[in-house]
């Protein structure tokens, strides 16, 4: 009996899906969690693991907006594979995502070298190809262009189509807003109490775990003892019911040339800093080069974003639904502040704190944030969980 090859849940709100491009023909013979497709969401681009292994014969095609549940292909485990004498189009075993570069630019493929099996072409190599043609090199200096005559009335602006992902995260901005009751709370944080910890113990730390000390950490473990004492923010709210978790699963919202993604550290409450440290930068480092699973885009309790490494003084995050909280980290500028009845130059840190207030009260609110404050202040009270 065939085996069904199904869009899975792809994380939070997230309804539907793109299909980029199948990497596995239809008829072809594919193996258990061999990747099947490439699939974009308005989180990440993601690879369709193979449920099981046989042949697979596929039911939509590249470019497809495809839903969560909806049955893609199927895999015949008892199948052969079907040889077939190629289309015109396809006797230089042109994969569909080639085909769609090599129809869009009327290119040759005769003239584009190919790198993969068998000397066919790759995606990567039609690109490679338009790059070189597009800044051909220049065998002898050319006289400067004459500058551009003035733009005519009307000119200096340009019209495009909205692209589907963008269509698609302008909806679930929107439907955020529209379906939680969000509410901002604010703080500031003296880093110095971290900072000295980082400077006195930051070489012992990468000696004994072989990895850098960073900020991230701290925030995380801050933020996962405050959610065990303040539940409501690490709950969700499901039709008249309010979900409630013993786990942390920690969303940490990394910047990638397609823009934020969010990878989520599965039960977080039982990582030792070390293990916190390594995970982030495991995901970081994943989702920067497209190679995050779809299990690790799902599953978040609460995310922690830093608009600070972008240069963010403050700003009010937005809820990622179902979650009811969102803390925002913000840039580290070194201002005047009160100790005592001295005024002293200290590193500060605003935070915001972006919670559901259908669930969460004010009061709440602003206790966890005092929470994460005095913890971030007095790093040791994290080790001591006090």
């Amino acid at each position: 009996m065939p085996v069904d090859v199904v869009l899975p849940e792809l994380g939070e709100s997230v309804t539907d899906a793109i299909l980029v491009e199948w990497l596995k023909s239809d008829g072809e013979a594919v193996a258990v969690d061999e990747p099947l497709a490439v699939i974009e969401t308005d989180k990440a681009d993601v690879e369709l693991p193979a449920p099981s292994a046989g042949v697979l014969h596929t039911l939509r095609a590249d470019g497809d907006t495809i839903e969560v549940g909806e049955t893609i292909a199927t895999i015949d485990e008892d199948g052969k594979v079907v040889t077939k004498a190629p289309a015109p189009e396809e006797a230089d075993g042109l994969s569909p995502a080639v085909r769609r570069l090599v129809t869009e630019h009327d290119l040759d493929p005769a003239a584009i070298t190919g790198t993969g099996k068998d000397g066919r072409l790759t995606k990567e190599d039609v690109l490679s190809y338009l790059d070189s043609v597009a800044d051909p090199p220049v065998s002898e200096p050319e006289a400067p262009a004459p500058p551009p005559a003035p733009a005519a009335s009307g000119d200096g602006e340009r019209r495009e189509p909205m692209s589907q992902l963008r269509t698609r995260i302008a909806e679930r901005l929107v439907s955020a807003q529209q379906t939680a009751a969000m509410l901002t709370t604010f703080n500031e944080v003296d880093m110095s109490g971290i900072f000295d910890l980082r400077a006195k113990y930051k070489e012992m730390f990468a000696d004994v775990h072989g990895i850098s000390l960073g900020l991230m950490s701290f925030f995380v473990r801050a933020c996962v003892i405050a959610l065990q004492e303040y539940p409501d923010v690490n709950a969700s709210i499901d039709g008249s019911d309010i979900v409630y978790r013993d786990y942390v699963n920690m969303g940490i919202a990394v910047g990638t040339d397609r823009g934020l993604v969010v990878p989520v550290l599965k039960s977080a409450e039982r990582m030792s800093f070390a293990t916190i440290e390594s995970e982030i930068k495991r995901v970081a480092l994943s989702a920067r080069e497209g190679k995050l699973g779809l299990d690790e885009l799902s599953g978040g309790t609460f995310t922690i974003t830093n608009g600070g490494v972008f240069g963010s003084l403050l700003s009010t995050p937005i809820l990622n639904p179902p979650q009811t909280g969102i803390l925002g980290m913000h840039a580290i500028q070194n201002r005047p502040v009160a100790v005592g009845d001295e005024v002293v130059v200290r590193p500060m840190m605003y935070l915001a704190l972006t919670y559901d207030h259908r669930l969460i009260d004010g009061q709440t609110s602003v206790t966890f944030l005092v929470r994460v404050k005095d913890l971030l202040e007095d790093p040791a009270r994290m080790m001591l969980e006090v």
